[in-house]
């Protein structure tokens, strides 16, 4: 009998967002993925879980997933996490699922917290509609094009756009939409359900100039709408 594959959703920051449902499962695992074994570990520690643990990062997926799915093949009931939320959305994991089911295993989520749905609810701007992009690219060239194109798609099609953004790359991708886009208003989310959580509505030039004065710190989430 086959295994089964379990995409869990863990905590953005506060670990009494974790479900029920997900420590169970945790539970009952043979293998846990995990992105980085240190991070995993403590969330583990805190709800009292032995489950045996296997890195798997962007730069072993590639490498690792065949033989993953051997295990599932096996029967094994394996699990995938990220460091915080959702796996798969802008984290590892899309290559194994789609392995996974390519090869006939049962592939099951076990819903929770993601960044992206939390800064939307908050954010105060529609809900109906939107775009998510992960991270711009690192190369301004790049980025801007991916900005352009959003900005030509908004001629048709209305929505609020959401990007990840780390502190390090926040100024120069702040700046970049301001140069494409002009300086419209947009929300800044960062370090959510955690203790310095913070939400900023202001214009793009407004926040450029507060992070220029005070050092971005934590993970950032961006949000404006196309119109």
């Amino acid at each position: 009998m086959q295994g089964i594959l379990y995409v869990i959703s863990t905590p953005i920051g506060n670990l009494g967002d974790i479900t029920k449902r997900a420590v169970d499962t945790l539970k009952n695992l043979d293998i846990l993925l995990v992105e980085d074994t240190r991070v995993s570990g403590k969330l583990l520690k805190n709800f009292d879980i032995g489950v045996k643990m296997i890195s798997f990062n962007e730069y072993t997926e590639k490498s690792k997933t065949d033989s993953i799915i051997n295990l599932l093949k096996d029967g094994k009931k394996v699990g995938i996490i990220s460091d915080a939320g959702t796996p798969l959305i802008s984290d590892p994991g899309f290559l194994l699922v789609r392995a996974a089911a390519k090869s006939g295993v049962k592939v099951v989520a076990i819903p929770g917290p993601t960044a992206l749905i939390y800064a939307l609810t908050v954010s105060g701007l529609p809900t109906d509609k939107f775009i998510f992009f992960g991270y711009l690219p690192k190369k301004e060239g790049k980025r801007t094009n991916i900005l352009k194109n959003l900005k030509k798609t908004s001629n048709y099609i209305t929505a609020t756009i959401i990007f990840y953004e780390s502190p390090y790359r926040l100024l120069v991708t702040l700046k970049s939409i301001n140069e494409v886009f002009g300086d419209i208003d947009i929300v800044i989310c960062r370090e959510l359900t955690k203790l310095h959580e913070e939400i900023r509505r202001e214009k793009v030039t407004e926040a450029i100039k507060h992070f220029s004065e005070i050092a971005p710190k934590g993970e950032f989430t961006l949000l404006f709408h196309s119109k």
